[in-house]
């Protein structure tokens, strides 16, 4: 789960990690009187969940409490990467003399929580990664024991030549650190961590993703959800217990298990096609779970073809026929399915589809190559 920047600041201020004060808006009003407040210059910054907020117009510097009205008018109701901006975050300035960046990602191939920082932050730590990888240093830390104190000061020092700077970045990585095992993150980061000309060192900008598997047992952190700023196919799937992530491609997939689920996609490529996102409808056999499947993947207009891929084990085949034949009778298909069917009751399976139209493959391969070809061929 995303939550916005304003609100990954109010988790870090609480664990003691200096940041500048700030409020939200959703009003060009409520900007104007919250720079009236803060008394200092303020950035206006749009919080939606997509990066290059900067690049697209969404934060802006503002000297007086009239010019973040005006800015706050421009940036509420912008299109930000297919996310309707909302509401605004009005903070003081900061006055910035160099930037760095500090982050923290979950390594499944370590199993630990890695630390990134880099002296070289700022909006463009991507290309920093991509062309002088030196320039970012990489810290797994022991589960066992966290960050240790003279952990920090070695990243600190990474970070600046300077002991005052040095400790103070030391300390708030460490306040990073608890906040991030503390809220189960799978992310968590500040960029740009600041150092002013006085030589405060501020955090100005901070990212915190929470795994799923947290909220189960916090319902604080769940009430920090923000569906308005999630892509609405997600927010349908999730409501409909489906596990589904929104991609770029032409195919869509629907699939059960994991497992036969990143097999496809991959084969997909292979092939030469791209997957328009990853469905897991998983092992249940229930049909509506099918209908609310096809309903979510045929409204994205960029899918050109359907594949389903099935594998019956728990889930039986005839089961997902008949949620295939329900969905499409409730909606009409406008581009072409390809489907892939074999193990529980297939045989039934098969006599449904074809009872009703449809044709049933058993080779996953060739199912594959038909779904890039007619998505290859719709998107001509």
């Amino acid at each position: 789960m995303n939550i916005h920047e304003y609100q990954a600041k109010d988790v870090l201020r609480r664990y003691g990690v200096p940041i500048p004060p700030g409020e939200v808006a959703t009003t060009p009003e409520q900007a104007e009187a919250i720079a009236k407040r803060v008394g200092k210059p303020v950035m206006v910054k749009a919080q939606v969940h997509v990066g290059g907020r900067g690049k697209a117009g969404g934060v802006k510097y503002c000297p007086t409490p009239e010019a973040a009205r005006e800015k706050a008018q421009a940036i509420l109701g912008m299109d930000i990467k297919g996310l309707t901006v909302e509401k605004v975050l009005v903070t003081e300035a900061a006055d910035i003399g160099t930037e760095a960046y500090v982050g923290i990602i979950v390594d499944r191939a370590t199993k630990k929580a890695v630390f990134m920082v880099s002296a070289a932050g700022g909006i463009d730590i991507e290309e920093v990664a991509a062309t002088t990888p030196e320039k970012i240093k990489y810290f797994p830390v022991d589960p066992r024991y966290g960050l240790l104190p003279f952990e920090a000061q070695e990243l600190g020092f990474f970070l600046y030549q300077d002991a005052k700077q040095a400790r103070a970045a030391a300390k708030i990585m460490a306040q990073l650190y608890k906040a991030f095992v503390e809220n189960g993150c799978s992310l968590a980061e500040i960029n740009p961590l600041v150092v002013t000309p006085q030589g405060e060192v501020i955090a100005v900008d901070a990212k915190m993703v929470i795994d799923d598997n947290e909220l189960e047992r916090r319902a604080d952190l769940e009430e920090l959800r923000d569906e308005s700023s999630e892509a609405p196919s997600e927010v349908d799937a999730r409501n409909a217990n489906l596990t589904f992530i929104k991609l770029d491609g032409n195919v869509g997939c629907i699939v059960n298990g994991a497992g036969l689920a990143m097999a496809t996609m991959d084969l997909v490529k292979y092939y030469g096609g791209e997957p328009a996102n990853f469905l897991d409808i998983g092992g249940s056999s229930n049909p509506e779970k099918v209908v609310n499947a096809l309903r979510i993947i045929t409204a994205d207009p960029n899918v050109k073809a359907i594949l389903f891929n099935i594998f019956g084990g728990i889930t039986r085949t005839d089961d997902v026929a008949n949620g295939i034949v329900t969905a499409t009778k409730q909606n009409p298909l406008k581009v072409p399915i390809v489907i892939r069917l074999t193990g529980t009751n297939e045989e039934i399976a098969v006599k449904i589809l074809e009872e009703n139209g449809f044709t049933a493959l058993t080779d996953m391969d060739e199912a594959v190559k038909k779904a890039v070809q007619l998505a290859t061929e719709g998107g001509k």
